[in-house]
């Protein structure tokens, strides 16, 4: 369970510096970092599956992928108001989205 906790946090907070960060990184430092991918996707009406993704770049090489892959709760539907190409609106019903929230300590 720490280990799920520690390479969970350690991405995400990674995540927070560069939201906080004015500057863009356009690229990858790959003399030594950590890059690091967190995606959702909806596995059916009851589960989402969350993939974390760690590239260890060291001395401008990828030294290790590290894939993650765990079960989610699935949050239901909402409904949202979409709009075609015409101009012509429909009330439509779509899986709801986690929202990610990091805390950096």
């Amino acid at each position: 369970m720490k280990k799920i906790i520690f390479y969970l946090i350690l991405p995400l907070s990674m995540l927070a510096f560069q939201a906080c960060n004015e500057d863009k990184v356009k690229e990858v430092q790959k003399n030594g970092a950590i890059e690091t991918s967190i995606q959702v996707d909806h596995l059916n009406d009851s589960l989402d599956v969350m993939i974390t993704t760690n590239k260890v770049w060291a001395h401008n090489v990828l030294a290790k992928t590290i894939i993650h892959r765990d079960t989610l709760p699935a949050l239901g539907l909402t409904h949202q108001e979409a709009e075609n190409d015409n101009g012509d609106t429909k009330e439509v019903y779509l899986k709801k989205d986690y929202e990610l929230y990091i805390t950096v300590k």
